[in-house]
């Protein structure tokens, strides 16, 4: 019945809009730019790039609101949270549309769009994303990084087609070194996984971020290098995440970032999923983590990793397989264990350097004593 409702109320205030005329563009779209790398091919810098164009819709948003609060209470801090996090799901996704930009200072002024592997121009799809690349000479990246007087190899660019806005950066990244690859979810950022679909609900949309213990100072030994953060998390959150890993409070080093796709929608009748399947589908984490990992470390081949997560899902099984596929590539594995397989499952995690860490109970939140 609440699902009736919930796709009822939504074509109603749709249909409400399209008779009322407002059919035009009366604001720009946004446009998220997921942190993105570049590989070296020849001569050339090829930098795979995907993008996600919207348009808010308060609307929906406080619909969704007031009918969750039908079955829900919340605090007056968890309802903003809820709101803010919740108007990602309810945005309008724009399909058939291009994205133009311009690298930040550059004399030249080129316009940049992505392109598929034919050089064609990508449109966006039914779900606003564009996913592709643009090509780099080295000489021009070289002048490019000047211009920016950049650190590490970083760039930054700035959307220019017409009613679009947005910014994006994009790190070059040398054949050889190390580089890392990071897990987002109970691995720097606490998210109790292994307590529940409710509680990993409840911390994913209704309650503030929390880093985990001592895993920023871990990081901070690899301020200068490249770090990638593959994550089962839905890509509406890039936002949210962003801004609270790289915060001054809490100053994870900024990376490039792989987030799942969830081509879930509030109102349509053959996408919607409760917030538990949002969360918690193990099964299509772990083939994009393994997916976006192995392009990763597939488009460095002189390159070593050092890959860090967590226990409470996983990451164990994924780094394997990437360390067998890629064979003398990963130079660590690093799991943060909140499961304690370090005295429940040794073998689980053996070769691995473990760090110790709170277990999580089923049911149970270090947030609030029982659930």
């Amino acid at each position: 019945m609440f699902l009736s409702f919930l796709i009822l109320s939504g074509i109603l205030i749709t249909g409400c809009k399209t008779v009322s005329g407002q059919t035009s563009k009366e604001y720009e779209e946004d446009v998220d730019f997921y942190p993105a790398y570049g590989y070296l091919e020849d001569d050339e810098w090829v930098i795979p790039l995907k993008l996600y164009i919207y348009e808010d819709r308060h609307y929906l948003e406080s619909i969704v609101f007031t009918l969750f609060r039908v079955f829900r209470s919340f605090t007056p801090e968890e309802e903003e949270i809820f709101r803010e996090r919740m108007g990602a799901f309810t945005a309008d996704s724009e399909s058939r549309e291009i994205v133009q930009f311009v690298f930040d200072n550059d004399p030249e002024n080129e316009i940049f769009t992505i392109r598929d592997d034919d050089g064609n121009p990508v449109r966006s799809d039914l779900h606003g994303i564009i996913k592709g690349e643009i090509r780099l000479p080295v000489g021009r990246a070289e002048a490019l990084l000047e211009h920016q007087n950049t650190v590490n190899g970083w760039l930054t660019f700035t959307v220019v087609s017409e009613d679009h806005k947005g910014m994006g950066k994009v790190r070059l990244i040398e054949p050889e070194g190390v580089s890392i690859i990071s897990d987002i979810d109970d691995t720097i950022k606490i998210s109790e996984m292994p307590a529940g679909s409710r509680i990993a609900v409840r911390n994913a949309f209704y309650k503030p971020y929390a880093a985990a213990p001592e895993m920023v100072e871990l990081f901070d030994q690899w301020r200068d290098k490249p770090v990638h953060y593959v994550s089962g998390t839905p890509r509406r959150f890039y936002r949210f995440l962003s801004e609270f890993l790289f915060s001054e409070e809490v100053n994870y080093p900024e990376g490039t970032f792989h987030l799942r796709d969830v081509h879930k929608h509030l109102f349509s009748l053959t996408t919607w999923g409760d917030l538990e399947d949002i969360i918690t589908a193990e099964n299509v984490t772990y083939n994009h983590k393994l997916s976006e990992m192995s392009k990763i470390v597939g488009h460095f081949p002189g390159r070593e990793f050092i890959l860090v997560g967590d226990s409470g899902q996983y990451d164990p099984e994924i780094f394997r397989e990437i360390d067998a596929t890629f064979p003398g590539q990963v130079k660590e594995i690093i799991i943060r264990d909140i499961t304690n397989d370090r005295e429940l499952n040794l073998e689980r995690l053996e070769g691995m350097n473990v760090i110790p860490a709170r277990t999580v109970e089923k049911g149970v939140s270090q947030f609030e004593a029982a659930e």
